[in-house]
């Protein structure tokens, strides 16, 4: 696996960055402003994601940053959560999200990649 000098050259922060950039998107399309604590849940759950990405990075120590990479990974589930919410209450149809559930199931799988990584460097110390 290659050294990263930057959290931007993650794989992992790429995709959520895509679910943030997707999740900005679907607010100002399909979500009524009125429904304050959606909008602000998602949005803030969706800068989490790469906020705390760039956070564990910077911390320069692989336990550390796994933590942050888990607090990212628990954003993701947020995410999903909310959206299903909002299907649930009729906010939005299944083929409204479908394309959000597939960017956070991709971001995911990339979070739990990178997590492995930074586990078997852990070990290798």
């Amino acid at each position: 696996m290659p050294s990263y000098n930057s959290f931007e050259e993650l794989e992992c922060w790429q995709k959520c960055r895509r679910v943030r950039i997707w999740v900005e998107k679907f607010l100002n399309d399909k979500i009524d402003n009125k429904d304050f604590d959606m909008v602000q849940n998602l949005r803030r759950a969706a800068r989490s994601t790469t906020r705390n990405i760039a956070e564990g990075f910077g911390r320069f120590h692989f336990k550390e940053n796994i933590q942050f990479c888990r607090i990212s990974r628990g954003s993701l589930f947020e995410i999903k959560d909310d959206l299903i919410i909002c299907l649930d209450k009729n906010k939005v149809t299944q083929t409204e999200i479908a394309p959000g559930i597939k960017l956070v199931n991709e971001a995911l799988h990339s979070v739990n990649g990178y997590i492995k990584y930074l586990n078997s460097k852990t070990n290798n110390q």
